[in-house]
């Protein structure tokens, strides 16, 4: 019994001579490149990430509404603390919505703590162009 070409291989496709073009030799692998581009896309995530951070997710200027009351036709009173860095200050930004949910004031108000003092509790009256349902403290960011 003889051997075939297609017994030393059964996995190979058997291709006959002179048919089909000349065959491709498998493509050479690139492991290094490979790992730089991933390398390179993992260092720019970390630094869109760290950025982003910065900008938007700094704890250390966190605010809790307290309360809201004192709703008018025209006003909403808003009671709210904020988490300051040792005699820091902040902009907060506040604002008033209806019961659909459009909003109806908004305004940026300064808060400033003192030494010592990490919870700064701020009333601020907001004027508003509709009656208002709920108000709220969208976010604190550190005075530029």
């Amino acid at each position: 019994m003889t051997e075939t070409h297609a017994t030393l291989q059964p996995n190979a496709p058997v291709f006959p001579p002179g048919r089909y073009g000349r065959r491709r030799t498998p493509g050479r692998r690139r492991p290094v490149s490979t790992a730089l581009l991933v390398l390179a896309v993992v260092a720019m995530l970390s630094v869109v990430s760290v950025r982003l951070y910065q900008q938007y997710g700094d704890p250390a200027y966190d605010a809790q509404v307290i309360s809201y009351g004192d709703i008018t036709d025209s006003q909403v009173v808003v009671d709210f603390r904020v988490n300051l860095p040792d005699g820091g200050s902040a902009v907060c930004v506040l604002r008033a919505r209806d019961h659909a949910g459009a909003e109806v004031a908004r305004e940026e108000v300064p808060v400033t703590g003192t030494a010592g003092q990490r919870h700064v509790t701020v009333q601020h009256r907001l004027a508003t162009s509709a009656r208002p349902f709920i108000g709220e403290v969208v976010r604190c960011r550190p005075t530029p």
